[in-house]
């Protein structure tokens, strides 16, 4: 662990201490501690709040799209290019097998270390990021596999440049061609799930979030400023704006809450990506019993139902 959280000071204290024992080589030492450490993880993650999540979402070892396609996918190859821009490194394109099944996965991706971190934006796709991902699910319906979506994301870009390129008509696009996609396609919230840049590629049959992922319509320090004219509230408005994964569950705006290991993904990416990768698999058998036709028909119909006011 490089980085640790607020509420994590006790689990650093006891990891600091594991790792001294090893350089005394005191085995004893490290076999109580390692127990110790056990608990302390337990007690700590077992009554999480909304900002204590929303603060795992952000993680910085949190395990990216990239990490799961290694973790996930065999004979994999990445596609690259939106052939009208260039490429953008935000969005990342895969086509491999997952347990044997072949599958195209398109995920954003954030940076780690200052140069990657640039490379790829922060995880803020451009216009062309979207296009590139509209262009590789396309090819995807066109061959009849299963798409899995990847979703992290700050938010879309809100440069010029995107704006100069088309960024909204690329998202509104995006919406409008996946609530359509005659194939199937299945979306999980993996860290933060960013207004349009998320649901740029988060319209699917199935839309599931990571136990300790976020998604909202605005950043909690940007509804802060708005409501209190204070950024430093954003514990308070994460708790009003209803944006973990419990939470949209209840209010039935996500089909499914995938389970992470109870250390958090960010302390255990394999046991991580097995939760992952056992949720795509079971609803690929599910799904892969109804129609094209009639998987478009549900789709929509799940998609015009939300905000609908019944008296």
């Amino acid at each position: 662990m490089s980085s640790y959280l607020d509420f994590e000071k006790n689990i650093k204290q006891i990891d600091d201490d594991i790792a001294t024992a090893k350089i005394r080589g005191d085995e004893h030492a490290v076999e109580i501690l390692n127990k110790n450490l056990e608990k302390e993880v337990a007690k700590v993650y077992k009554n999480l709040n909304e900002y204590q999540r929303l603060q795992l979402a952000r993680h910085p070892d949190r395990p990216y799209a990239i990490d799961y396609v290694r973790l996930l996918l065999s004979d994999y190859y990445e596609i690259h290019g939106d052939r009208a821009f260039r490429d953008d490194p935000a969005i990342v394109c895969f086509i491999g097998y997952l347990s044997g099944k072949k599958v195209v996965v398109i995920g954003e991706q954030k940076g780690r270390g200052t140069k990657n971190k640039l490379k790829r934006n922060f995880g803020m796709p451009n216009p062309e990021g979207y296009r590139k991902a509209l262009r590789v699910a396309k090819m995807a319906e066109k061959f009849n596999l299963p798409i899995l979506f990847l979703i992290d994301t700050p938010g879309a870009y809100p440069g010029i440049g995107a704006e100069e390129r088309g960024q909204s008509e690329a998202i509104a696009k995006n919406l409008f061609e996946f609530a359509n996609l005659k194939t199937i396609t299945i979306a999980v919230v993996i860290g933060e799930g960013g207004s349009g840049g998320a649901l740029a590629v988060g319209v699917a049959d199935k839309l599931a979030m990571m136990k300790n992922s976020i998604f909202s319509v605005i950043s909690p320090e940007g509804c802060a400023a708005i409501l209190w004219n204070d950024p430093s509230k954003q514990e308070q408005a994460t708790k009003a704006m209803k944006i973990t994964a419990d939470d949209l569950k209840k209010l039935n705006l996500i089909d499914d809450v995938i389970n992470e290991p109870i250390n958090g993904a960010h302390r255990n990416k394999v046991d991580a990506a097995k939760e992952l990768g056992n949720y795509f698999l079971n609803q690929l058998e599910e799904l892969s019993k109804i129609d094209k036709d009639e998987l478009v028909k549900i789709r929509m119909d799940k998609i015009l139902s939300i905000g609908a006011y019944e008296e």
